[in-house]
């Protein structure tokens, strides 16, 4: 996938996947999501996905709402948070390295 935003590019295909997460729903749940955590070579984050018409992935068809895709940039603070909640300890230091012990 491919879109510019704000002058942008973000491609999951020159982009390096850091992380990935799907809801075990089926693709006919409305709520089903499958979204990837990727960094470009610049250093900017994004999530690409896609998900039914009751996710932040819903586009309008006509006058309802169906399925799409898209990317959705993201600050540094934001990639980290996601991984926190959405991947194991392993994978967030291979992503942003060893945080501080508590």
């Amino acid at each position: 996938m491919k879109q510019i935003i704000n002058g942008k590019t973000y491609n999951t295909e020159t982009a390096t996947e850091l992380g990935h997460r799907w809801n075990g729903l089926s693709d006919s749940d409305f709520r089903h999501i499958s979204e990837s955590l990727y960094r470009t070579k610049n250093g900017r984050y994004f999530l690409a996905g896609e998900g039914g018409p009751m996710t932040r992935y819903s586009r309008p068809v006509g006058d309802m709402t169906g399925g799409g895709e898209k990317i959705i940039p993201l600050s540094e603070q934001d990639a980290r948070e996601w991984m926190e909640r959405h991947c194991d300890a392993d994978e967030y230091v291979a992503a942003f390295g060893e945080p501080e012990e508590a």
